[in-house]
């Protein structure tokens, strides 16, 4: 088995390893992440080794950082020091994944979700638990889905955009970029970039700004 590494020490890094052990395709060489004091301490059983923007001790891995804003500028890091490094995809074995799905590198699917044929996830999205993608949806890098949360058909979501806990989609919706979806929405109609939408139907409340936090 090959050794990677996984950059984050949080509760979204322990669900990512959490599937990746269960895959038995890796061996967790250890951690990165961004807080000094956890440097030489255990999580979830595996050494954190340095800081993220340390030189790592492998050339493959996966990022398991929940923000999405958070984990693009971190593979920009990672790309500029070690322009050859390979980010893995790790896939729960319970998830459902369909005939011809895209999963781009990156890319953390987690238990029990579902991904319905000719779907296409962009580089380092995430299918939350319990969450549905269904057929020809496209999900652009850095995007998240959250727990419970549903995607009916032919379905869009910008690069960067949340898509809130239990929210549900229609089909043949456009979400754009950088936008944020409350928890529990329901979206019947296009959503622009940079907003954040919420409600039952859901509408674009305020706007917001580049690396606002949503989680």
């Amino acid at each position: 088995m090959e050794w990677i590494v996984i950059f984050g020490a949080g509760g979204h890094a322990q669900v990512i390893i959490d599937i990746l052990e269960l895959m038995g395709l890796y061996r967790i060489a250890g951690i990165y992440d961004d807080n000094p004091a956890l440097i030489g301490k255990f999580v979830a059983g595996y050494p954190v080794l340095g800081l993220v923007h340390s030189n790592v001790v492998a050339k493959k891995g996966i990022i398991g950082i929940g923000d999405n804003v958070q984990r693009e500028s971190l593979e920009r890091a990672i790309r500029g020091r070690t322009p050859d490094f390979e980010f893995v995809n790790a896939i729960h074995p319970s998830a459902v994944i369909g005939k011809n799905v895209i999963l781009s590198e990156g890319t953390a699917v987690m238990a029990g979700s579902v991904i319905n044929p000719n779907a296409v996830i962009g580089p380092h999205s995430i299918i939350n638990t319990m969450a549905s993608v269904d057929h020809d949806c496209i999900l652009e890098p850095f995007a998240s889905i959250a727990p419970g949360a549903h995607l009916g058909g032919n379905v869009r979501v910008g690069a960067r955009t949340f898509v809130g806990m239990s929210a549900t989609v229609i089909h043949n919706v456009h979400i754009g970029h950088d936008t944020v979806i409350g928890a529990g929405a329901t979206v019947v109609k296009d959503i622009p970039n940079h907003v954040v939408a919420y409600g039952s139907p859901a509408k674009p409340i305020r706007g917001r700004v580049m690396n606002e936090r949503y989680l």
